[in-house]
């Protein structure tokens, strides 16, 4: 029996149309499974990933044709550590999550607490996880993000073909997201558009928050009332624009702060929500329309608020 462990090789791949556009750093990480980020990066940085036979950075995007040189690395705990167990709580749970699924995509319900991928010591996200239940599917990609403490529709693409189509309708705005959202205080029926620009912040603490600054980058969100409350509003919020907390920002620039929201809520009005039992932030993405990747119809994909949300607003009052 042969016990010695099989020399590596230099690999040479070629790439085609399902890896247009990947940056090369995402590329490697499904290649190298297993491989920790850092060393990704590392063997880029010096040089040792190369493409079409001169070096690259991370944020290179792979065309079609592109010869990648991918150098041998020993991936010592591979068998040991592939990903999040599958029999993982968190994990195995997110089975029951999933809205919607076929050949191009998967759509899941995403549960408030946990963030959409692993980093920033986060040890795995949702598509780590989905990753591990579905181990035979060679590409899974998150088509768009959702905060760790939101819920709700989050799409999968299981096709680069697909990854790109449903981004061009992110990018051309053709695709439409609906949150719910319960705010502080009585939303008035006029504030039906806002627009403000919004800017990263990295506070001295090293806090990243969002405010609205002349300096950032456009920003929209179109509301509508749902339904009136005592103290409170649940309010539709659909952005048209995509950036980093910009509905929970919006929320907050007009005065109305979305409920038990960490960053951006106040403590008098949290603390009466959490009296009802609300222990989350009440942001939920409700519905989702978008272009199917391989049909071409439209769909229409909602998830049912969590039985938290639901049991927060049956103890308010309605007005």
């Amino acid at each position: 029996m042969n016990t010695e462990t099989p020399k590596l090789k230099v690999q040479l791949i070629t790439i085609d149309e399902d890896h247009l556009g990947q940056r090369i750093d995402n590329y490697l990480m499904t290649k190298l499974k297993g491989v920790p980020k850092s060393m990704i990066y590392r063997i880029v940085r010096k040089g040792e990933v190369r493409v079409n036979k001169k070096r690259i950075k991370p944020e290179y995007k792979l065309q079609d044709g592109d010869i990648v040189r991918i150098p041998p690395v020993r991936i010592s705990d591979r068998s040991d550590r592939p990903g999040p167990s599958a029999k993982l709580t968190k994990v195995s749970q997110l089975e029951d999550r999933i809205v919607f699924e076929d050949k191009s995509i998967i759509v899941l319900n995403k549960p408030s607490g946990i963030a959409v991928h692993g980093g920033s010591g986060v040890d795995f996200g949702v598509i780590e996880a989905m990753r591990s239940l579905r181990p035979t599917q060679k590409f899974l990609e998150l088509v768009h993000r959702l905060d760790k403490d939101t819920s709700g529709v989050l799409l999968i693409a299981k096709k680069r073909s697909a990854l790109r189509h449903l981004h061009d309708q992110l990018r051309f705005k053709k695709m439409q997201k609906d949150y719910q959202a319960l705010v502080k205080g009585t939303w008035q029926a006029r504030d039906k558009v806002i627009k403000a620009p919004l800017l990263k912040l990295t506070l001295k603490s090293g806090e990243r928050i969002v405010r609205v600054n002349q300096e950032g980058k456009e920003c929209e969100t179109r509301f509508k009332i749902l339904q009136r409350y005592q103290g409170a509003t649940l309010v539709q919020a659909s952005p048209v624009t995509g950036r980093t907390h910009q509905i929970r920002v919006h929320c907050q620039y007009a005065g109305h702060p979305i409920a038990c929201d960490d960053k951006y809520s106040e403590q008098r009005f949290d603390d009466s929500m959490r009296v009802h039992g609300l222990n989350r932030l009440f942001l939920h993405a409700a519905q989702l329309r978008f272009i199917h990747p391989g049909t071409e119809e439209v769909m229409v994909v909602q998830a049912p608020l969590d039985p938290v949300l639901t049991e927060t607003l049956d103890k308010l009052v309605k007005v």
